[in-house]
């Protein structure tokens, strides 16, 4: 006789869920796409033209904050944010190490010192270890926004008054995400987004955005990203990159960004067939719930869960069609031996050892989500 997960198996058509759809990004509004870039085609105007400016404008207004300074990608961002605020050779920087390597690689290509914290329960910056790691060397903090959430900017805000700290965001995850009705990347002096095409807005190749309200390091980090030049004579002012979003790519960001409450609401939307799917599975840990928690506003760049048994589970998916992701090569940034780090962070090497990504973007149907929670609430039966 069969088992009831069994027979729920055998009542699911197989079904080939791929973890990002790349094609779904262009077709999902290609011929507004193909008037975009037709137009940016046919006038010529490639580098540091008007699309450029009006993206600004927009992703400026969208955040609520008064200046956007669209740059060649987030860790050039990042990188630019840092030199701005003259952060450098002999200053420290507190980071997670939960996080994507170019967050600490900005750090250290900005002349500074990358000091790697622990990961708190909500899989962001344990804002309590971060102030055990202050020095009279520490300059700023980066939380790093993952997976669609902001952090509990209260207390990262209230360690960096009381430390003299700058509060520099990495939010290339977290665009629309809120913290008590702030947006991600508006928290601190200034953060940053990344448009690589997999994000939350994705343009067809590199880019990303610098974001603050501080009128005089805005106009710094425009000088920092076009080879230190200003004004219409294109008079060399400083020390800068190039480091600039091309035009092409901002007219496709355009159209994105008009779509992108929908795109929001869509990838919550799958996030709730998540929960409600696993909700009560001991063996797997969820991300809160959308609406689970009044202060965040959560976009859901990704649907991360842990599992004991996650290289099992994953195989099992696979083998039923469904492709998962383990973010970062399964480790932290200070577990890449090649970088030379010494630290030892329990948590977040605990992590590594259980977290997966599941299928999160607006290609994901109904069904699809509704066959991936099955299948893992039927591996964990068995």
């Amino acid at each position: 006789m069969q088992s009831k997960s069994q027979s729920v198996l055998n009542s699911i058509s197989h079904q080939d869920v791929p973890f990002f759809r790349y094609p779904h990004v262009f077709a999902e509004h290609r011929e507004e796409y193909m008037a975009a870039m037709m137009r940016v085609l046919e006038s010529g105007a490639f580098i540091l033209q008007e699309d450029v400016r009006l993206f600004e404008e927009e992703l400026a207004t969208f955040l609520g904050c008064r200046h956007a300074i669209g740059v060649a990608n987030a860790t050039d961002a990042l990188t630019i944010a840092l030199l701005a605020m003259d952060i450098g050779q002999g200053d420290e920087v507190i980071c997670p190490s939960h996080t994507f390597v170019a967050s600490a690689a900005a750090i250290h290509w900005a002349g500074a010192t990358p000091v790697f914290c622990e990961m708190g329960s909500d899989h962001l910056i344990d804002v309590q270890h971060a102030e055990s790691l202050v020095t009279n060397k520490t300059r700023a903090i980066m939380p790093v926004q993952l997976n669609g959430r902001t952090a509990d900017m209260d207390k990262i805000r209230d360690l960096a008054g009381r430390k003299n700290l700058e509060i520099v965001e990495d939010s290339s995850q977290a665009l629309g995400s809120k913290f008590k009705g702030q947006c991600a990347g508006t928290c601190g002096r200034v953060g940053v987004f990344s448009f690589y095409p997999a994000k939350l807005i994705g343009c067809f190749g590199d880019g990303g955005a610098i974001v603050t309200s501080d009128d005089s390091l805005a106009a710094n980090m425009r000088l920092l990203r076009d080879h230190g030049r200003g004004g219409h004579g294109g008079e060399v002012q400083r020390w800068g990159m190039n480091s600039r979003l091309d035009t092409l790519q901002a007219a496709v960001l355009r159209v994105k960004l008009r779509h992108y409450s929908k795109e929001m609401a869509r990838r919550r939307e799958i996030a709730s067939i998540y929960d409600a799917g696993l909700r009560g599975l001991k063996q797997v840990h969820l991300p809160p719930a959308p609406d689970s928690d009044l202060n965040h506003y959560d976009v859901f760049q990704n649907y991360e869960i842990q599992s004991d048994r996650r290289d099992e589970l994953r195989d099992w998916l696979s083998a039923q069609g469904v492709k998962t992701i383990i973010q970062w090569a399964g480790k932290g940034v200070h577990q890449f031996s090649g970088l030379g780090i010494k630290a030892t962070l329990p948590k977040t090497e605990r992590f590594f050892e259980r977290c997966l990504l599941l299928p999160m973007n607006s290609s994901v149907t109904n069904q699809e989500a509704t066959y991936v929670a099955n299948l893992i609430r039927q591996f964990h039966d068995n």
